[in-house]
């Protein structure tokens, strides 16, 4: 019975609502970092590929991809020990909340440690709403090519004369992938539906959308996170009000 009630006690300390964005949290950076670290190398090879000719259009470009993938090593490493403090944090206040052990109490610190991881979680979900906007651009430019190559698909086989079709375009340098001056910078025609339908563009644009996926997962998290640790906050005042110290 001894055993059964220490069981009980140590289940009802779990932080579940932490718990949970936690897992969340560290499912939705995998997908993001894998992902999205997978697809800016081959938004590389795609680009270098079909739309710049020469390497000086693409230097920036590819500069500015090995950036961005430094940074997302950066993000998993600082997300997966925030994930780990959170989660601890989540223990404390409810092992406070609850009274499950004597040694646990609602103290001046626990709660300025509180507010701080507040205050902090809040900055990142804002920060990370921004992440998600942007994440969805290339998912954006990659599915409008995908429906341009359907309806250069649709009108090579309505119309036997070229010229029906050899108008509709996909220009890289209207998203900012390329400089202005560039070449060729676009694809048009069927050299776009025969872009459309290699492997390269399949992958990337199924990895875009994982990454973006896993963008969202992430900022459901961190809500979760906000939700929890407001919540903690909240308790422990008070309890200290209470004397609980």
């Amino acid at each position: 019975m001894g055993c059964y009630d220490c069981c009980i006690r140590c289940i009802g300390a779990v932080p579940y609502p932490s718990l949970v964005a936690t897992l969340l949290c560290y499912a939705g950076m995998a997908l993001f970092c894998g992902c999205g670290h997978e697809a800016l190398t081959q938004t590389e090879v795609l680009v270098e590929t079909y739309f710049a000719r020469n390497v000086q259009d693409f230097a920036v470009m590819a500069s500015f991809i090995k950036y961005f993938q430094y940074v997302i090593y950066g993000l998993a490493s600082f997300f997966f020990l925030y994930g780990i403090l959170l989660l601890a944090e989540g223990f404390y206040a409810t092992s406070a909340v609850k009274q499950t052990f004597g040694e646990f109490r609602s103290t001046q610190c626990g709660r300025c440690l509180s507010l701080t991881f507040i205050i902090v979680t809040y900055i990142l979900a804002f920060i990370w709403l921004a992440v998600f906007a942007i994440t969805a651009i290339p998912v954006f430019f990659l599915f409008n090519m995908e429906q341009t190559c359907h309806n250069i698909n649709i009108l090579a086989e309505t119309t036997p004369s070229i010229n029906q079709h050899g108008w509709i375009c996909m220009d890289a340098r209207q998203y900012g992938l390329l400089p202005w001056n560039a070449m060729p910078g676009k694809a048009c025609g069927m050299t776009l539906a025969s872009i459309c339908k290699t492997s390269e563009f399949y992958v990337t644009y199924d990895l875009y959308i994982a990454a973006f996926a896993g963008a969202g997962i992430t900022l459901l998290a961190l809500f979760l996170y906000m939700v929890a640790t407001t919540y903690n906050y909240a308790v422990l005042r008070f309890l200290g009000r209470k004397g609980i110290r």
